[in-house]
C-alpha cells in the first residue's frame, strides 16, 4: 500500500518510523516542513528534514527526538569563545550535513536532489522528499517582539512569546515539485501526522497547488491529533492554538483540517469527540517507544484498508 505523510517536528519524525517499520521502503514517502529552514552561519540549517533522516537512519538523539545521539557541541563552545551569541546548538556531527547540504545547493542542486543524496548516503530507502524547492520561512509575529523569525521563537526564546499571527514569507513563489506530484498522484492513502496543525502542516498546505494536488485523490486522506486531553504532546501547539483563538482540543484540529480530510484518528484517552471527518477513531497515540510508534502505524494502516 503506497503511503504519503505529511509532517514536521518530532512527532511527525516518530510516526514516520512507525510506518517505515510496517512498510516496504518503496511503498513510502514522507513529505516535510522546510518553512522552519534558516540560514546559520553561513549554513543552511532544515530542522525537520534532519530530524526525519536522523530518525530513519537511526541516528537520532532518542532522549531528544532530534539532533545525533552522543554529538558533542565543540563548535559552539568555541564560536561562545569568540564572543558569539551561539544560541543556536549544532552538533559537531551534526554539522556535516548542513556543511554538504550548502555546498550542493551552492552547486545548483534543489532541495529535492540534495535531500536525496544525504538520505542515500544515510543508508535510508524510503522516499523524503521537501514540501518544495523553493525558500519558504515561517515569520512570527509576537505581542513582545513583534515579527521574529520561526527559529528566533522557537529556539531562542523557547516558544514562550505570545503569538499574534503568522506569515510565511515567500510562498507565493514555492510551486509543488514534479516529485511530490509523482507520490500524491500514485498514492493509495495520504496520512497528515501528529504535527503541529499551523507550524509544520499549514506551510506544506500552502505551497500553491498543494491542497488541490490532496483533494484530487479519492483516497483515504486522514490526519493523527496531536493533541491529547487538552495538551500538546512536544511543543507549542496547545498554546499556540489558544493565542491564535482555537480551543487546545483534537476537535479544533479536525475542524481546522475540514474537508480536506475525509479520516481522523484521535486518541484513546479522550472522551467523545465531535469530528466532521466521515471517518474516525481512537488509538494510542503518544509514540512512548518504539514499539507503540509501530502499533499505531500499523493500527491506522489497518483502519484505512477497511473502509
Amino acid at each position: 500500500m503506497k503511503i504519503v505523510v505529511l509532517v514536521g517536528g518530532v512527532g511527525g519524525a516518530k510516526l514516520a518510523l512507525g510506518l517505515a517499520r510496517v512498510l516496504p521502503a518503496e511503498d513510502l514517502t514522507v513529505i516535510v516542513n522546510t518553512a522552519d529552514d534558516t540560514w546559520m552561519y553561513g549554513l543552511r540549517i532544515c530542522p525537520d528534514l534532519d530530524t526525519i533522516m536522523y530518525t530513519l537512519s537511526d541516528l537520532v538523539n532518542k532522549d531528544n527526538g532530534w539532533g545525533i545521539a552522543g554529538d558533542t557541541f565543540e563548535m559552539i563552545a568555541a564560536m561562545r569563545r569568540y564572543g558569539e551569541d551561539a544560541w543556536f546548538g549544532l552538533g559537531d556531527q551534526d554539522m556535516a550535513t548542513h556543511i554538504l547540504r550548502t555546498r550542493l545547493l551552492h552547486a545548483g542542486k534543489t532541495m529535492t536532489d540534495v535531500t536525496s543524496i544525504l538520505t542515500k548516503k544515510l543508508g535510508i530507502h524510503q522516499q523524503i522528499l521537501p514540501m518544495t524547492d523553493s525558500a519558504v520561512a515561517t515569520i512570527v509575529d509576537t505581542i513582545e517582539y513583534g515579527e521574529i523569525d520561526f527559529q528566533t521563537y522557537f529556539v531562542k526564546h523557547r516558544w514562550q512569546p505570545t503569538v499574534k499571527s503568522l506569515r510565511l514569507e515567500g510562498i507565493e513563489k514555492a510551486v509543488v515539485t514534479p516529485a511530490i506530484e509523482i507520490a500524491i498522484q500514485h498514492a493509495e492513502a495520504l496520512i497528515v501526522g501528529p504535527s503541529n496543525p499551523w507550524l509544520s502542516i499549514n506551510p506544506i498546505l500552502s505551497v500553491p497547488g498543494m491542497r488541490e494536488l490532496i483533494l484530487s485523490r479519492d483516497i483515504p486522506r486522514v490526519a493523527i491529533s496531536p493533541i491529547v486531553g487538552g495538551e500538546a504532546i512536544k511543543g507549542p501547539a496547545a498554546k499556540l492554538m489558544v493565542e491564535l483563538g482555537f480551543e487546545a482540543s483534537a476537535q479544533a484540529v479536525a475542524s481546522y483540517y475540514d474537508t480536506l480530510l475525509n479520516g481522523f484518528v484521535f486518541d484513546s484517552m479522550d472522551g467523545i469527540v465531535e469530528i466532521p471527518q466521515e471517518h474516525v477513531t481512537k488509538f494510542e497515540t503518544i509514540m512512548k517507544n518504539d514499539e507503540v510508534k509501530v502499533a499505531l502505524a500499523r493500527s491506522v494502516l489497518e483502519w484505512i484498508q477497511d473502509w
